[in-house]
């Protein structure tokens, strides 16, 4: 059974529930401006987005000096296009992916390689053909970097990238066995790439390569197929597993309903994923506009990221110097959520492991820089509780009565309330 539709059209609360979860925040006017209109219309509009990036971003990758420097910058221009792009929701379902399909800049140094991996998880990120998507992920000169994929050979095989295709983007652990890990490294044997290695190349394109006299090409069986399998078709055997569909919607609706989610839920956002053939952008669409999505309030606590980006959104998307963003980059690492550089393969856990007491001390940091602090900038107009905090009733009144407007700022930046989405 599908999950049922919100009856009623939004309400100001719902608007800014929807806005906290899908794009970090927004400003009042963002918020009234969907007040009144149907869920499922307001979900298409906020899906139908394209290419478009945010104008003026100071940061250019390209120009980089050093790998580490193109690493920096890399991470700077997509910290701005958070803070200041048109489609917020593409870039928060891009960071959910990156925390999916991992890859990492302790290996990955080559800034075409990282704009190409961004660039896809930007052109997938509500896409309508998870098989294609993972495909695409797989043959991108990133991964094959990162998982070894390149060091893949009939008579050698390598199994990094077959382990984790199923444990960790497909099916989850359980459903196969040693054997298909190992039947489908030798059907991934010869995937390589080419240009773009080593550290003095580290602005040079590579792309996708398949070399043939490395490919083996006796027969296989996986996942219970058996034939001359290759890769493309190991990829679409994970991707369509009947076990995938639940281990996806389940990371859907980690990153947008809750740090726990609600099996029955999930059940029934995986069989719309299963019915559609894997199409994320219908199990979306159907997800954020349930009454399930808007009974569920206050339920993810916000990453370094978000909590970031959240904060410059709903404050207007004040105009900040490139050294800030570069500085809050390199912050949110400290916080824990390095962009581009998970933790391990298996991503950040997320939820209760973002708070600990120093990175409440930074978020306090954080929060005065944009508040209290001489540098703070300034803003066009004062947030209200609204959208502050997704209710017109807030529970820091007593607490923020008195205060002048930057003091309310910061001590509503840094409450427990604004940490939760």
């Amino acid at each position: 059974m599908p999950l049922p539709p919100l009856s009623r059209k939004l309400s100001a609360e719902d608007a800014a529930h929807l806005l906290r979860r899908t794009a970090f925040g927004a400003t009042d006017a963002g918020i009234r401006a969907l007040v009144g209109r149907p869920a499922h219309e307001v979900t298409r509009d906020l899906l139908s987005f394209g290419d478009e990036r945010a104008p003026g971003n100071p940061f250019d990758p390209s120009s980089a000096a050093t790998p580490g420097a193109g690493i920096q910058l890399t991470r700077a221009a997509w910290l701005y296009e958070l803070f200041y792009g048109p489609h917020p929701l593409r870039e928060l379902l891009a960071l959910a992916w990156s925390n999916h399909f991992v890859i990492g800049t302790d290996k990955v140094r080559n800034v075409p390689m990282l704009t190409a991996y961004l660039g896809l998880l930007r052109r997938h990120s509500a896409t309508t053909d998870f098989a294609r998507f993972t495909l695409e992920v797989a043959q991108s000169p990133a991964m094959l970097r990162y998982l070894d994929n390149d060091q893949n050979r009939k008579g050698r095989p390598n199994e990094n990238f077959s382990r984790e295709l199923l444990e960790l983007f497909t099916t989850g652990i359980g459903p196969y066995t040693e054997d298909d890990v190992r039947e489908g490294a030798r059907a991934l044997t010869g995937w390589s790439f080419e240009g773009g290695r080593g550290n003095q190349n580290f602005l040079q394109e590579a792309r996708f390569l398949f070399r043939p006299g490395q490919h083996d090409t006796g027969q296989k069986t996986y996942l219970g197929q058996s034939g001359n399998l290759g890769g493309e078709d190991v990829i679409r055997l994970a991707a369509t597993h009947p076990a995938t569909a639940p281990f996806i919607a389940r990371k859907l609706h980690r990153a947008l309903v809750a740090d726990e989610p609600d099996p029955a839920a999930v059940a029934a956002s995986a069989e719309t994923f299963r019915r559609t053939h894997g199409n994320v952008r219908a199990v979306l669409e159907e997800l954020l506009a349930s009454e399930h999505f808007y009974s569920r309030r206050a339920a993810i606590i916000r990453g370094p990221v978000a909590f970031i980006t959240g904060a410059v959104r709903t404050l207007g998307q004040p105009k900040l110097e490139a050294k800030q963003i570069l500085t809050l980059a390199q912050t949110a690492g400290r916080m824990g959520q390095l962009l581009l550089e998970p933790d391990t393969v298996k991503g950040w856990d997320g939820g209760r492991e973002w708070i600990n007491d120093t990175t409440l001390l930074l978020r306090m940091q954080v929060a005065a820089s944009l508040t209290t602090a001489g540098t703070a900038p300034k803003l066009e107009a004062q947030p209200s509780d609204l959208a502050l905090l997704g209710t017109e009733r807030s529970p820091l009144a007593g607490v923020t009565d008195g205060l002048n407007p930057k003091q309310r700022l910061y001590l509503t930046l840094i409450s427990p309330e604004f940490g939760l989405a």
